[in-house]
């Protein structure tokens, strides 16, 4: 699981810290190197946005990075690639340039492992990322749990269902400190993060999945406020079947 030379591939600052803390810890304790690349600044676009915080977008995204850069240098990751024009709930979207800056990391990184989140149905971006890493044959792939409403209920990083070869890391009190840290660096997230559980961390190789398919039943983590009528920038509007079929198409020429 760990090799010598991991890459992240990160939807969003702050999926690195969510999702695989502890594991970097442990990866580098064994002598591995942490390489990632942040596919986007994190924030919503200003058009999602209400129009009275329109004014201090450009302070919100800035924010991120830098906080991003705080993160990887708390965690000892050298960043290889940085998308900051590129907002949130835009990369599913944009699949075929994603794939290019990825392939372009994995030549300046050489890694022998890729880590990259669940297809868990957590976040549009974090689903679609995790299939385009299917389509990378040169570098076996590994996918780490963050969050999810498999089975009706609120996980956080713990797989929906065993699909083989999970690694689950039970997090040393001296862990949770480091990822309580970690998570307090993203002090902009704050109230999205301030719910996860810091008991362990799950990781296993990539899963075979039918991505034409929703990752679980039921209503999915970013479906779950989509009854509210009025277009709040906070609800994720995306369908499943939209994020299926830009998967999909994605797929079928890569």
């Amino acid at each position: 699981m760990f090799g010598k030379r991991i890459l992240i591939i990160i939807p969003h600052p702050d999926d690195e810290v969510v999702g695989c803390t502890a594991a970097i810890a442990r990866a580098q304790a064994q002598g591995a190197r942490i390489y990632a690349i942040y596919l986007g600044h994190g924030c919503l676009r200003r058009e999602a946005l209400w129009p009275w915080q329109g004014n201090g977008y450009q302070k919100r995204v800035a924010r991120r990075i830098l906080e991003a850069e705080c993160a990887a240098r708390f965690l000892g990751i050298t960043v290889v690639g940085k998308n900051t024009r590129r907002a949130a709930r835009e990369i599913w979207p944009q699949l075929p340039d994603v794939y290019e800056e990825v392939q372009q990391a994995i030549q300046l990184s050489g890694p022998d492992r890729l880590w990259v989140p669940a297809y868990e149905g957590g976040n549009p971006d974090h689903d679609a990322v995790n299939a385009l890493a299917s389509t990378i044959k040169s570098v076996p792939a590994f996918e780490f749990s963050e969050y999810h409403l498999g089975g009706g209920c609120v996980q956080s990083n713990r797989f929906i269902e065993r699909r083989g070869g999970e690694v689950v890391h039970r997090l040393t009190p001296a862990e949770r400190s480091m990822k309580r840290i970690a998570l307090s660096l993203y002090a902009s997230e704050k109230g999205n993060l301030g719910s996860l559980r810091l008991e362990e961390e799950q990781i296993r190789p990539l899963a075979a999945y039918d991505y034409s398919k929703p990752p679980h039943e039921g209503k999915l983590w970013y479906e779950r406020f989509q009854w509210v009528p009025l277009r709040h920038p906070r609800v994720d509007y995306t369908s499943c079947d939209e994020v299926s079929g830009a998967i999909t198409d994605f797929l079928r020429t890569h």
